[in-house]
């Protein structure tokens, strides 16, 4: 899941986002929204990837029919006997489009030693010459099951630190450039465990991230409430999110103050100053 949802805000609250208003100091804050949601969606691609490449033993992440992912251009390695598993899912070394619109190149090596549903089971994910839409990604991303809360609801931490490198012709300033990116979160299974389909699945997310833009600011993330994501819903629908640039203030997110309601509305707050803002659609 994305940590942040990319942002459309309102004109007339342009200056209210930074601690010192103009256009530069908004081209900041935004370009640390777009470039967080940019490794978050990165790093999550290759964990849905890596799900479905492991055949048999990542059922309940596994895309399905239509949303299958993988095309004839991916090759795929399991080596089931050693200890912990291993799988290789090698798109090839020229770019390929992917059933769902997405160029990727390169190997994606992942490593577990059992299923997602098993207690102290860990999935780790790294990558050998791996691009996605012409981005270089590097870094490791590790899912570890740790059990069921005192509600009986399972609970995975899930640790990223890694890079990604940006192609200069597909970058938004034509300079490229690199993201760095780190997080530790808790992902925690409410609803939907015992179903099939994914699309009932909700989770609460709580946890960290840091990073640096590709124009050189910095930033980190905290949840002060967990992030409540319905599968199958574009936006958080509650939780708190503080996002502090280096150097300015806290920007407080709450995704729920319209009493948790499925829509496509937050409200900020900076420096003592609330107002709402609407969530992009797309980043």
């Amino acid at each position: 899941m994305l940590l942040a949802s990319a942002f459309l805000f309102p004109g007339c609250k342009k200056d209210r986002l930074s601690d010192n208003p103009g256009p530069d100091a908004y081209a900041a804050d935004r370009q640390i929204i777009y470039d967080h949601a940019v490794a978050e969606s990165s790093f999550d691609d290759a964990g849905s990837v890596a799900d479905e490449g492991v055949t048999g033993t990542l059922e309940s992440y596994r895309l399905t029919g239509s949303e299958r992912i993988l095309t004839s251009c991916a090759t795929i390695t399991v080596d089931t006997t050693s200890v912990p598993r291993t799988a290789d899912i090698d798109f090839g070394p020229t770019d390929c489009l992917c059933k769902d619109g997405n160029y990727r190149r390169g190997v994606i090596h992942v490593e577990w030693t059992g299923r997602y549903r098993d207690s102290a089971s860990t999935h780790t994910i790294t990558f050998i010459d791996y691009y996605l839409n012409f981005n270089k990604i590097d870094g490791t991303k590790t899912v570890t099951n740790i059990g069921r809360n005192a509600s009986g609801h399972l609970e995975f931490s899930i640790d990223v630190n890694g890079m990604v490198t940006i192609d200069p012709q597909y970058s938004q300033t034509g300079n490229g450039g690199t993201i760095t990116h780190v997080s530790a979160r808790t992902r925690t299974w409410t609803a939907g465990e015992g179903t099939f389909t994914w699309l009932d699945d909700i989770y609460l997310i709580s946890g960290t991230a840091s990073g640096t833009t590709t124009a050189g600011g910095s930033y980190t993330m905290q949840t002060q409430a967990p992030l409540r994501k319905e599968i199958g819903f574009l936006h958080f629908t509650s939780g708190v999110l503080d996002i502090t640039p280096t150097g300015k203030a806290v920007r407080s997110i709450d995704y729920g103050y319209v009493n948790g309601n499925r829509d496509n509305l937050a409200r900020v707050t900076v420096n003592g100053v609330t107002f709402t803002i609407v969530l992009g659609g797309k980043i």
